[in-house]
C-alpha cells in the first residue's frame, strides 16, 4: 500500500500539469508539510502520551528562522533548513524542561502558554513585520540541487523529506527508545521505579518532535513565501491535534491520513459554506464516536475481522 501511494505522488505533478491542473500539485504538498507536522505531534501526543498543546509555537520558530536569515542574505536550504529544525528543537527542550515537570492539565496549559508568548514576541517583532508577518523574496536555494521556485520540484523535495521523517520515526518508535517512551506512557511510575529515567525519555521525545516541527514550519514559510505570527496561535496546534485524532493518536501514518482529510474536507467544505467548522465538527464527533482509534485504527480493525 506504502508503495502505491509513493508511487502515485510521484506521478502526481506530471499528472496535474498533463491536465492543466497544477493546484494539486502546490495543494498535495501543503497536505504533506502539515503531515509532518501532524506527525511530530503524534510523537509526544500518541506515543509518548504528554497531550501538547502549543506545537504550532514550533512551526512558527522553524518558519521565522527561514525568514529572518532570508533578510539577512542567507537564502542557502543548506543553511537555513538545518537551522530551523536546530533552533525549534533547542527551544522545544528548554521549553520542555519546564514543562515536563508538570503532567495533565497543567502540562496542557503549560505548553498553551509557551506558544502564546511566542506568538506575542512575533507580534512584537516590527523589523520583521510585526502583526503584519513578513514577505520573503523567494524560497530557499538548495545549491547544486534543484530550483525550488518550480513548484514540482519543491513538491518532490517536500515528498523526499517527509519519506526520510517517516522512516526516521519508524526506526525510532519500533527501537529500544520508541519502546520504553510507549511503555512511560502506559505506566509511569512503574517505568520510574524500575529505573528508566523517565523526564530524559520524555524531553528528547519532546525536543525531537519540536525539531521536526521546526522543519515543518521551514518548509511553510517556503511555500507561502509569507510568515504570520497566527502560524504560531492556539488554534493552529487544535488543527494539528484534530489532524492526530482524525488519522489515530499512536499511529505513525495517523497523522499523515488525518492532515490528509482535514485539508481536503476544510477546502471542499470552505467553498460551500462560510460555517465549514460546523460540518467538520459533526464529521470530527463521528469519528469519535464511531471509530475512537481514527481511520487508521478502524480500517485496521476492518481488515483484521474480515
Amino acid at each position: 500500500m506504502t508503495i502505491i501511494v509513493l508511487v502515485l505522488l510521484l506521478a502526481l505533478p506530471w499528472a496535474a500539469t498533463a491536465s492543466d491542473h497544477a493546484f494539486y500539485t502546490t495543494f498535495a504538498t501543503r497536505i504533506m508539510i502539515f503531515a509532518l507536522a501532524a506527525t511530530s505531534l503524534n510523537l509526544v501526543l500518541g506515543f509518548g502520551g504528554m497531550v501538547a498543546f502549543g506545537h504550532a509555537g514550533f512551526l512558527g520558530i522553524g518558519a521565522y528562522t527561514v525568514g529572518i536569515l532570508m533578510d539577512k542574505g542567507f537564502s542557502s536550504a543548506w543553511l537555513s533548513w538545518p537551522a530551523a529544525t536546530l533552533i525549534s528543537g533547542a527551544i522545544a527542550g528548554l521549553i520542555g524542561l519546564v514543562s515536563l515537570r508538570t503532567k495533565g492539565v497543567y502540562f496542557i496549559m503549560i505548553t498553551l502558554s509557551f506558544a502564546q508568548m511566542l506568538y506575542f514576541i512575533s507580534v512584537s517583532l516590527t523589523y520583521f513585520g510585526g502583526d503584519d508577518g513578513m514577505s520573503l523574496p523567494g524560497r530557499s536555494i538548495i545549491q547544486f540541487g534543484p530550483d525550488l521556485a518550480s513548484d514540482d520540484r519543491f513538491f518532490y523535495v517536500v515528498l523526499g523529506l517527509c519519506v526520510a521523517v517517516l522512516f526516521f520515526l519508524h526506526r525510532l518508535i519500533n527501537g529500544r527508545f520508541g519502546r520504553v517512551l510507549q511503555s512511560i506512557r502506559e505506566n509511569e511510575t512503574r517505568m520510574s521505579s524500575i529505573g528508566y529515567p523517565v523526564f530524559r525519555y520524555k524531553l528528547v521525545a519532546f525536543t525531537i518532535s519540536g525539531a521536526l516541527a521546526g522543519l515543518a514550519g521551514a518548509l511553510i514559510a517556503n511555500q507561502n513565501g509569507f510568515i504570520s505570527p497566527s502560524l504560531m496561535l492556539w488554534t493552529q496546534s487544535g488543527s494539528l491535534m484534530i489532524m492526530i485524532i482524525l488519522g489515530g493518536v499512536g499511529y505513525l501514518y495517523g497523522g499523515v491520513l488525518g492532515s490528509v482529510v482535514f485539508l481536503l474536507l476544510e477546502e471542499g467544505l470552505s467553498n460551500v459554506t462560510i460555517h465549514w467548522q460546523l460540518p467538520l465538527g459533526l464529521i470530527l464527533l463521528c469519528v469519535v464516536l464511531f471509530a475512537p482509534t481514527g481511520l487508521v485504527g478502524f480500517f485496521r480493525d476492518r481488515r483484521r475481522h474480515d
